[in-house]
This record gives structure tokens, C-alpha cells and sequence, in this order.
């Protein structure tokens, strides 16, 4: 079976196909700028030359038309005809209470993700729009919803419920809801399995750390806690997000600037974490560069984005009484070879002992970054949220069939 994998944006769209048989990647690639007349498709086959196309593309009806066109072209394609193309996995952030598993895409799978817009207002419309757009352009093929929410539909309502009225759970389902849980699910199992170790005997905590972050206490397989909440925005500080901070906070501040919410909303979400802090960029690579040439903005930045990370290892820890393996993924925590040591320089009290040859040392393989004697094993597991929706998309189709 092959398999077309797609995360939609509100103005991007990236895909990437697989051929089941080996997992193997065919191509993968992005459409940039959708709604714009100077639109950007970036088409990577495997083992030949990068391909690029600027042409208008006003919606994503039109973007997904022109990747299945650049995967069926003569010269630049890896597929004779889009009929090889025997389902379609769709990455939706927020699945609530009604999905603890990836789905099959059907009337009555819409129409809840349509409900749950306002639950994650920048992601959900984007995959539905992923969603009409591939059901237009390959009418019949099967298609697979894989949420990011699923994996966090394991923790106990002492994890998930908030210390506000229970009328507004019953309700409106106010609880803690979590994300990234495809990526928390594949690097505790991949780290279990470096560690030849089933994942049912560890307590595990990932940290998923990129330009939008989260922690996870994971014990036995399952998640028993994670930093984001009801929506993304609690937990960690981010790129541009806050984080936790007191909510009195937010009243507050409307009232002294006079903001509207979609507007407190938008600094919470897109102006506020490395950006606001650092006054530079929210791209951690810019902030490390800043924090060597001795900016001070850049410096508090980073120590109050790693503070905030070892806090919540801290507090996992707590949690499950006890840590085995702490595992780095993502765009930061794969690749910011200074994040992790100082996050475990800070971690000796659990029995952390890093080895800083290993964490200096840049791979895409799992790899540990602990001294033979550390008590507890931390390693780099890079994620491939992509292949879980692949693998899911796989199983429940053939599964349907």
C-alpha cells in the first residue's frame, strides 16, 4: 500500500509518501504561502534532485492538485498514476473526548472535528480544509484522521481535570487535553527499544522540544500526565507562546490596554516566549547564537526556556515516582547540543550523569547521552510523527476493508 501522509496548515501544506512494504519514503515535500499568487511547492524525491515550482495556489484544493501532479510527473515523479495512492493519513491536532485513537474519515468524523474547532482554532479548520481538499481530488480513496490529542486520552482525571466547576467540563469538556501525542507515543517506544527494554517496565518522561513544546510522563506505554492543556498553549515556554502563567493575568491586561480576546489570544499565542523575552526571533538557533555573543536578552531567554523544561522533568518525575529514561526530540531538543547539557547538568539529584562527548556528538539514529554509571538513561530519540500516521493510516484501512 502506499500511503500519502498530510499536515495542513492555514497556508502551508506538507505531505510525504510511503511505500508501506518497507516504510520506505517515496517523496515528501510543502506547499508554502497557499493564498497567494507567488505560492512555493518544494517537491523532494528520494535519492534524486530537489524540485521547485512558484505558481498562484488560492486554496488548498489547488495545492494538493498540483503535489499530486508533481508525484505523478514524468521527470520529477515517483508514481505512474495517482490511482497508486490507496489512502490518505491527515494529522488533526484536536480530537477531544471522542477520539482516543486515530479514525477513519467518515460524515459523522467531520462533523466532530468541525465541533471541536474552537478547541484548536488554528489547527482543526486548516485539516479540515486538508481533508475536503484530498476527498476532492481523489474521490474514493480512504482516508485516515491520526490526532495529536489520542495518545493523552490514557491520563486519570486527576491529570486531566482543571480546579474550576465541574458544570464546565460536563458542558463544554474544560480539561487538560495534551498534544504532540503522536510524537510522545513513537519516541517512548523507539527508546524502549534502543534500550531492549519493554516500554511496560519504564517510566519514561519525553520531552518534545521544538518551536512548540511539551513534556509527557509516560509509564507502562501509556501517558499519565503532559504540559500542554486544553489547548497548546499551557506548559512550556515556546517559540512564540507563553506558557504557564497566572491567569489573572489576562483580564488584567485586557483591561489596562483595552484589548479585545482575539487579541490577547493572538499575544499569548504568536508574540509572547523566546520572541517576547529575547526581542530577537523565536527560532532557538538565533537565541544561542545571541547568548554567545553576549546578548543578555538572548541569555535570560534561553534560561527561562530551560528552566521551565527541567521544572516539568522535575514534577514528572514526582508523578510517577521515579524516572528511568528521559528522552530529547524535535527540532530543539535533537539538535541544541547546549540545551541538554545544561538541563542535566541540573539533574544530578536523580542520578543523571551526562556524558558530554555523546551530547556533543550530532546523529539522526537514537543515541544515548549518559555515562555508563548514570542512574538514569537519557538519550536523543529523533521523532517521525509522519510514519505514525502512516502506520495508522495502513492498519485501519486494511483493517476496514
Amino acid at each position: 500500500m502506499k500511503v500519502l501522509v498530510i499536515n495542513a496548515g492555514s497556508s502551508s501544506l506538507k505531505y510525504q509518501l510511503y511505500n508501506m512494504t518497507d516504510e520506505s519514503v517515496l517523496a515528501k515535500g510543502l506547499v508554502e504561502r497557499i493564498g497567494m499568487d507567488s505560492s512555493i511547492l518544494t517537491h523532494k524525491p528520494t535519492g534524486r534532485e530537489d524540485v521547485t515550482e512558484v505558481s498562484e495556489i488560492l486554496e488548498h484544493t489547488t495545492a494538493i492538485r498540483k503535489v499530486i501532479d508533481i508525484l505523478t510527473h514524468k521527470e520529477n515523479g515517483v508514481l505512474d498514476s495517482v490511482s497508486e495512492i490507496q489512502a490518505v493519513g491527515h494529522r488533526v491536532v484536536h480530537g477531544g473526548e471522542a477520539f482516543k485513537e486515530s479514525a477513519l474519515v467518515d460524515d459523522a468524523a467531520k462533523a466532530e472535528i468541525r465541533r471541536l474547532f474552537d478547541l484548536a482554532p488554528l489547527h482543526n479548520p486548516a485539516a479540515m480544509m486538508g481533508i475536503r481538499a484530498a476527498e476532492l481530488n481523489m474521490p474514493g480513496v480512504p482516508q485516515v484522521m491520526v490526532f495529536d490529542t489520542a495518545f493523552h486520552q490514557t491520563m486519570p482525571e486527576k491529570a486531566y481535570l482543571y480546579a474550576i466547576p465541574r458544570v464546565l467540563y460536563k458542558k463544554y469538556k474544560v480539561r487538560r487535553y495534551g498534544a504532540h501525542g503522536t510524537s510522545h507515543d513513537f519516541v517512548s517506544k523507539a527508546a524502549a527499544e534502543y534500550l531492549d527494554r519493554p516500554v511496560e517496565d519504564l517510566k519514561i518522561i519525553t520531552c518534545h522540544v521544538g518551536n512548540g513544546g511539551s513534556v509527557t510522563a509516560v509509564q507502562g506505554g501509556v501517558s499519565v500526565d503532559t504540559s500542554m492543556g486544553m489547548t497548546p498553549l499551557e506548559g512550556l515556554m515556546m517559540g512564540t507562546r507563553s506558557g504557564d502563567l497566572d491567569p489573572a493575568i489576562v483580564p488584567y491586561v485586557m483591561n489596562k490596554e483595552e484589548l479585545s480576546v482575539s487579541e490577547v489570544n493572538s499575544m499569548l499565542n504568536k508574540h509572547s516566549g523566546l520572541l517576547a523575552i529575547s526581542g530577537i526571533s523565536s527560532d532557538m538557533r538565533e537565541i544561542t547564537e545571541g547568548m554567545e555573543n553576549g546578548d543578555a536578552n538572548s541569555t535570560l531567554a534561553f534560561e527561562m526556556y530551560e528552566y521551565r523544561l527541567r521544572k516539568y522533568i522535575g514534577s514528572y518525575a514526582a508523578a510517577m515516582n521515579g524516572v528511568d529514561v528521559i528522552v530529547f526530540t524535535a527540532g530543539v531538543g535533537e539538535n541544541s547540543v547546549v540545551l541538554r547539557q545544561k538541563v542535566c547538568e541540573q539533574l544530578t539529584y536523580l542520578g543523571v550523569e551526562l556524558d558530554e562527548a555523546l551530547n556533543a556528538i550530532r546523529s539522526g539514529e537514537p543515541r544515548r547521552i549518559t555515562t555508563a554509571n548514570s542512574k538514569v538513561e537519557v538519550l536523543v530519540v529523533p521523532t517521525n510523527e509522519e510514519l505514525v500516521i502512516a502506520r495508522d493510516t495502513h492498519r485501519i484501512v486494511l483493517n476496514s476493508q
